[in-house]
């Protein structure tokens, strides 16, 4: 359950961690030696776009949770949807495991390579097919980068809104798999409520489109079934996704607290009264520390939290919810509020605030990434637990998260290298997740559960509910050869850990009771 940012892996001692429990991705027998295998792979695609020498697998053996790693038997590169139709009837018909990869920008091991499987790569899937203007839609192929959308909607007054912070690298079909979201998600909505169309390749090899050119589609929504799915249902190859147009005018204001209590407050106070801002962003002492450093945004280095309140619209809306906010802002205690004075500022702002991640990984020679969801009112209540904790595990923690809607990144900084450091780091991301459901939240905002949480889904979900969970993949992909052993953990795995948590003495929590 590690980030690891900066170095390149300083020690092993991570992959134990995937063998705490059962391993059910062990369970999957394929039929066909390695070379069979690429011989049939060949009457396919060309050659130069099959790798299956150790030396060539290396740069696909993890995404960005470097912590999980692991070689996989094949990458293929296709750069067509009847050669991944056809790569995928094949690994169907001898029962090989497929995992899908983008950017390989995710966070969470959800692209970790299987070692007898097939690595599927869509990055020459880079194509943006049509703009309708009119009717404010972008078709677009799954190895198109986030930013691009934007980047070529803008000649027509549109753009994409959800922008994760990598949105510069990260593509839509990851950003589909994950339900990603950014940092205007509060206001415009994660990725399930930005697209419209998909076109999906199921294991068997078949073409679905899924969803339709108008506003709904008759019958279940398997639009929303397969958006965050994780690669798990179907393979995506194309995605038709909503545009919107530019708002008349956009402005941010920077506001300084002296207390972190005061400044979560302030975001219930904003919501409260009615104003919905396009971003409403924290970040902790330490962020603000490391972001400057490294972004020179302009932010007070004196202050213990700030809050980053993005309002959009007309000139008229925006000048109104300013003059409110602003006001809301003061009365909750903030030290100071600065409107940004034109569009570079604004940007400069958010700057800072986007290179929050790399900034951190300045500071400590590893950090672990967290993603969990809450109740804004438990917004105070999680974070004055969360430090109370980094002084008991002797972890510093950075927070840098998405105030508006709850989603949070604490981010944990650790040395790998230094003993135990690596075990405390793993025990107190895990009691983060927990404390998360324990308070109402869920265990992910936008990263997905991949390698990373799938223990902690053992947490959030029943024996049942996984078992429905299990009917569902059963139902798309009854070997279960898309990406196996991710996302949905198998009831045994939920036992040992059960058991193990118990064994410890970890369950129940008592300092959650209060909650």
């Amino acid at each position: 359950m590690l980030s690891r940012i900066g170095p390149a892996l300083k020690s092993q001692s991570a992959i134990k961690m995937t063998n705490h429990v059962h391993d059910e991705t062990s369970d999957i027998d394929i039929d066909i030696n390695k070379m069979s295998f690429v011989s049939a792979l060949k009457k396919i695609i060309p050659s130069t776009d099959i790798l299956h020498e150790r030396e060539d697998l290396h740069p696909y053996e993890c995404d960005g949770l470097s912590a999980y790693r692991q070689i996989p038997w094949v990458v293929v590169l296709p750069s067509t949807v009847d050669q991944v139709q056809r790569v995928l009837g094949l690994c169907q018909q001898h029962k090989v495991p497929v995992v899908a990869r983008g950017a390989g920008t995710g966070l969470s091991g959800g692209a970790l390579p299987h070692q007898q499987g097939v690595l599927l790569s869509l990055a020459k899937f880079k194509q943006i097919l049509h703009i309708d203007a009119k009717r404010r839609i972008a078709q677009v192929q799954p190895g198109v980068r986030n930013l691009a959308i934007s980047q070529a909607a803008d000649q027509y007054g549109l753009y994409y809104a959800p922008d994760p912070s990598s949105q510069i690298a990260c593509t839509i079909g990851g950003n589909v798999a994950e339900n990603s979201g950014g940092v205007h998600c509060l206001k415009y909505g994660l990725t399930v409520h930005n697209i419209q169309q998909l076109k999906i390749v199921t294991i068997e090899g078949e073409l679905l489109s899924i969803g339709g050119n108008g506003l709904d589609a008759a019958g279940y929504d398997l639009l929303a079934l397969m958006t965050g799915s994780e690669g798990m249902l179907g393979v995506i190859v194309e995605v038709t996704v909503k545009l919107l147009p530019k708002p008349e005018r956009a402005q941010v204001m920077l506001a300084a607290y002296d207390d972190v209590q005061k400044a979560c407050e302030a975001v219930s106070n904003i919501i409260a009264a009615g104003v919905i801002p396009a971003g409403l962003e924290m970040m902790d002492k330490l962020a603000i520390s490391a972001a400057e450093d490294f972004a020179h945004a302009g932010y007070p280095l004196d202050a213990e939290a700030i809050l980053l309140c993005e309002l959009d619209g007309t000139n008229e809306e925006v000048s109104e919810h300013i003059a409110k906010v602003r006001s809301i802002l003061l009365s909750s205690g903030a030290t100071s509020v600065h409107t940004a004075k034109d569009e570079a500022e604004r940007l400069t702002f958010w700057r800072g605030r986007k290179a929050a991640f790399p900034a951190v990984g300045r500071i400590s020679p590893d950090y672990y990434c967290m993603d969990g969801t809450i109740p804004r009112k438990q917004l105070p209540k999680v974070l004055k637990t969360i430090a109370q904790w980094s002084q008991h595990y002797d972890l510093r923690v950075a927070n840098v998260f998405h105030a508006g809607d709850g989603n949070l990144h604490p981010l944990i900084l650790y040395d790998a290298n230094k003993p135990g450091e690596l075990e405390r780091t793993e025990a107190f991301g895990g009691k983060i997740l927990e404390l998360c459901v324990a308070v109402g939240g869920t265990i992910t905002g936008e990263h997905g559960v991949g390698m990373e949480k799938i223990n902690q889904m053992c947490v959030q979900f029943a024996r049942l509910e996984l078992s429905q969970f299990h009917a569902i993949k059963a139902a798309f992909d009854p070997q279960g050869l898309l990406n196996p052993g991710k996302a949905v953990p198998t009831l045994h795995r939920c036992a040992e850990f059960g058991a193990m948590h118990i064994h410890q003495g970890q369950l129940p929590f008592p300092e959650l009771e209060r909650f």
